[in-house]
């Protein structure tokens, strides 16, 4: 049975990953009463068939878990139609004003300059991932530079929340930040509401559907949702696809060689090490993924990390390949939920990878350091040494 807390498995999960899904597509973890879909189809059909969803039910007790409670039952990730089509659309309205794509040289010149920065040995994650990651949602919703710091610490501490076991440390800092993050946000809506900018803050504020539009809590919930989601995944799939990149120098040397890769080499960086490796859905009545009957009310749930290495879809799926075409992962989900920021992680990835590839020699200056956690699989530290050009 697989330990979600072992440290092994969490350094490296993929063969017992692999040892699971082929054992059976959806098998029962006793532990956590969970079915867990290891096969790409298995994991596909949990993120597409509507009789599993998210369906929130607020921590108990109560009192103690609103700031939490208030974020998640307001987003869209947390709820199915009608409330998800709802919300989803109304956010996909001020999201798809030119906001992400106007970004893009601007993403790939911020790349530049902090790796220019950096000098000649660095961190990957501190001084390039996640100030450029920062820098592009805060500059995507409107938040003043002054205030971008506060982002990173407030995001770290919700989403520690999501891992399969926590301390009670972990919980009373995830609370005080959902306090400090829901406090700023509200402010920060009601100055653009009277003062709009070009900005998604601005727009979320005004945008309408007929007569419908945000509630307070919900725009406050889906600022801080496409804030932590829009920076926390392309973090760790930069730092997670550099270092599978950095043990495959054959494939760096290839990527070098031939820079119009760098796209479908980013889709194998998430691929080949999921930032996401588990999204857990509730059925909302008996339902069937390949055999198995999940009863109402049962959890199951996908593990992408698995999935993106079944080999009945990748050849080789333990191969990293800079130019592997198709590459059906499942990375951003699938159905419904399919991440609505994809086209904006997308840029940021392509622009630091670019911006990596920009230096003569890339090397590791020490091992990198994992983060011991399984759902949001991470490094915390990702030495390198690169003499600028």
């Amino acid at each position: 049975m697989i330990d979600f807390e072992d440290p092994e498995f969490i350094r490296d999960p993929y063969p017992a990953l692999g040892r699971l899904r082929s054992q059976a597509p959806v098998s029962l973890h006793e532990k956590s009463g969970m079915w867990l879909a290891a096969s790409h189809a298995a994991a596909d059909a949990v993120l597409r068939d509507r009789k599993l969803g998210r369906f929130w039910r607020d921590r108990e007790p109560s009192e103690w878990w609103e700031p939490f409670n208030l974020l998640h039952r307001n987003q869209m990730m947390e709820n199915e139609p009608p409330d998800h089509t709802r919300l989803r659309s109304l956010v996909a309205k001020a999201f798809g004003r030119g906001h992400v794509e106007r970004l893009r040289p601007a993403v790939r010149a911020e790349a530049t300059a902090l790796l220019a920065a950096a000098g000649g040995e660095f961190d990957l994650l501190a001084d390039l991932a996640e100030p450029l990651a920062v820098t592009v949602i805060a500059e995507l919703l409107g938040v003043p530079v002054a205030d971008r710091h506060r982002l990173r610490p407030w995001s770290a501490a919700i989403v520690r929340m999501y891992e399969v076991s926590r301390t009670r440390a972990s919980e009373e800092a995830a609370l005080d930040a959902c306090l400090d993050f829901a406090d700023y946000v509200r402010t920060l809506a009601a100055q653009r509401a009277r003062d709009p900018q070009d900005d998604l803050i601005s727009h979320l504020v005004s945008v309408r559907d007929g007569t419908d539009r945000l509630s307070g809590d919900e725009l406050v919930a889906s600022a801080i949702l496409l804030l932590n989601a829009g920076h926390e995944a392309s973090v760790n799939a930069l730092g997670g696809g550099m270092v599978a990149l950095l043990r495959h120098p054959a494939e760096l040397a290839r990527l070098r060689a031939d820079r119009a890769l760098v796209p479908t080499a980013v889709e194998e960086m998430i691929r080949y090490d999921s930032p996401l490796h588990m999204f857990v859905r509730t059925a909302a009545a008996p339902v069937t993924v390949a055999g198995v009957t999940i009863p109402e009310g049962g959890q199951i749930a996908a593990l992408l990390g698995a999935a993106n290495r079944d080999p009945a879809v990748f050849a080789d799926p333990d191969t990293f390949d800079v130019a592997r075409d198709p590459n059906p992962h499942l990375g951003f989900g699938a159905g419904l939920h399919f991440c609505l920021g994809a086209p904006l992680a997308r840029i940021e990835l392509q622009a630091g990878l670019s911006a990596l590839l920009d230096r003569p020699t890339l090397a590791f200056a020490a091992e990198p350091v994992h983060r011991p956690t399984f759902v949001l699989r991470a490094f915390t530290a990702v030495r390198l040494t690169s003499p600028p050009r």
